[in-house]
């Protein structure tokens, strides 16, 4: 027997509904995978970013220390017109790193290296040092002294504190520090 073929004004149409509805999910489930992809790799350029400015303030930062490792006379100036461009003391502790003057613009290291993707000009990368004054070298070495009141040969040494910045507009930006110590 056969069955009658259901006439058009019988048809409501809800197999076209759900299909729609499913299309609607099934796009809407694209958008939030694709919109995640896109955050993620955002995220990783932006962390290899910041991690070649790092390297490059890095090298700036060994710069400034070959700079104090050089320095045959102690910096007698305040300001920062000492030969090699080496800061003074700092007064009232006043940290210069903070400030635009002083810094020594770093060479980059290398051509047609990773250091060209993070370095776009010379100006970005720089070194500041700072003489910070004697120090003893060891625990309590200038309260002991020798028959005649010296203090033991060695004991004090010059500190610098070597501060490196790659300071670009629009890209990560890096402030490293270090102390350096000449014996």
């Amino acid at each position: 027997m056969r069955r009658p073929v259901p006439s058009m004004a019988s048809q409501r149409g809800i197999a076209l509904l759900v299909v729609l509805i499913l299309l609607l999910i099934m796009t809407l489930l694209g958008l939030a995978s694709l919109r995640g992809t896109l955050l993620g790799e955002r995220m990783s350029g932006n962390l290899f970013d910041r991690s070649l400015a790092f390297q490059s303030a890095e090298s700036a930062l060994r710069q400034g220390e070959a700079v104090a490792a050089g320095l045959t006379s102690i910096p007698t100036a305040t300001d920062c017109s000492n030969p090699g461009g080496v800061c003074g003391r700092p007064v009232n502790g006043a940290d210069r790193s903070l400030a635009d003057d002083g810094w020594v613009t770093a060479a980059k290291i290398g051509t047609g290296t990773q250091n060209d993707l993070a370095v776009g000009t010379a100006s970005d990368l720089q070194y500041l040092v700072e003489y910070l004054g004697e120090f003893p070298n060891w625990y309590n070495c200038d309260k002991v002294t020798s028959g005649a009141g010296e203090v033991q040969p060695g004991c004090m040494g010059h500190r610098y504190r070597i501060s490196a910045r790659y300071k670009a507009d629009g890209r990560s930006q890096v402030l490293l520090q270090s102390i350096y110590r000449r014996y």
